[in-house]
């Protein structure tokens, strides 16, 4: 008989993409053992790989296994890394996750820039946003969104684990006093 944790383990090994836990259940249904409890089964996975080169991780609401982070570093040499983005690309992602649904015309009015297409088509093609879409309006634009790829890329579980506005501004009295440099207020 297959131990269930196994045969969760294999199914994970085998996909390219997270596999999501409704996944998991179809294929413990397939093989008359619906009911069982995924998220024991998945803490047995994770337990299993405590001390190996691999882990098991929830990234875009699905689990997959990834290198340990503490070894990923010692790979940079022997693993090609992925093309970065741009920075237009970057910021025109961060508007879209943070935004979503957005039309281009959203896009350009938060970053104050025109929205290139090749732009677009770049996020497309690394499938980091799809379509949601089209807004009731005139001329019905296309509202985008992030995918589960952006989710997996970021390492992150949904999107609730995108940073808060709040975490990624910086108190400019802290980052004066962190530098030594200390500005005057226009009054003096």
């Amino acid at each position: 008989m297959i131990e269930l944790s196994q045969l969760i383990e294999a199914m994970i090994f085998a996909s390219a993409e997270p596999v999501k836990e409704d996944a998991m259940r179809a294929l413990l249904a397939e093989q008359g053992r619906e009911g069982n409890d995924i998220r024991a089964l998945l803490d047995e996975i994770q337990a299993r790989y405590a001390d190996h080169g691999v882990e098991l991780v929830e990234v875009g609401k699905g689990w997959q296994f990834r290198t340990r982070t503490a070894l990923a570093p010692a790979l940079t040499t022997t693993i090609e890394k992925p093309r970065r983005l741009s920075r237009s690309a970057m910021e025109t992602l961060a508007v879209i996750a943070y935004h979503q649904p957005c039309t281009r015309a959203d896009i350009e009015g938060i970053r104050g820039v025109a929205l290139s297409q090749s732009v677009l088509d770049a996020l497309l093609e690394d499938a980091l946003i799809v379509p949601k879409g089209r807004k009731e309006m005139p001329g019905r634009p296309v509202l985008w969104g992030t995918s589960s790829t952006f989710l997996a890329s970021f390492g992150l579980p949904d999107l609730n684990a995108l940073p808060r506005r709040e975490e990624l501004l910086l108190d400019p009295a802290t980052v004066g006093h962190e530098t030594g440099v200390v500005s005057q207020s226009a009054s003096s």
